[in-house]
């Protein structure tokens, strides 16, 4: 497992390395594996495409590191990890944040955030009585993935320009407050 996890990380880093030169969507698999010194089948041994090389990044770079905060309640903490994870890479996830349509990095990105929060819901949910039975793990999990993506996307689209720390307290600020209060006061 060590060698696996050595050779997608090689290429992670050699996909993150074209994408600040090229945009995403026009990087090939054949200059990934160039780049990483590895033959084009290795690649395929690893991932079916280099959107789910993607998939890869979001879970293991920014992901599995807030997934410990997120379970122990640290949520702040975590969505500052998970911000500044971003900033450290912010050529690499502008350029993400331009891929549109079927493999987009925001519909990917959702779903990988969607995934760790079901879980983290199903586990905390599992035997207490819901107020609204309607509101499923599976759509808690949806409505905050959704949310954070978007948030995390226009920012990204923005320029980042907005500190991590801030970003968490304009989060947290919209996530607080109904939309009657933002809109009305």
């Amino acid at each position: 497992m060590q060698g696996r996890n050595t050779t997608d990380a090689l290429l992670a880093k050699n996909f993150k390395e074209l994408a600040l030169r090229h945009p995403i969507e026009k990087i090939t698999i054949k200059e990934i594996t160039d780049k990483a010194g590895v033959i084009r089948p290795t690649f395929y041994n690893h991932f079916q495409d280099k959107y789910e090389l993607l998939e890869w990044i979001i879970r293991t770079e920014l992901l599995e590191p807030v997934r410990p905060l997120i379970e122990n309640r640290m949520i702040n903490e975590a969505l500052l990890l998970l911000f500044m994870n971003m900033e450290k890479e912010r050529g690499f996830y502008m350029q993400a944040a331009r891929l549109e349509g079927q493999n987009s990095f925001e519909a990917i990105a959702r779903d990988c955030v969607k995934e760790i929060l079901f879980h983290i819901v199903e586990a905390n949910t599992a035997d207490k009585r819901q107020k609204f039975p309607w509101l499923t793990p599976e759509r808690i999990a949806e409505y905050y993935a959704q949310s954070m993506c978007s948030v995390v996307i226009a920012w990204v689209k923005s320029g980042m320009s907005v500190s991590a720390k801030e970003l968490v307290e304009i989060y947290n600020y919209m996530m607080e407050h109904s939309i009657a209060e933002i809109l009305f006061g």
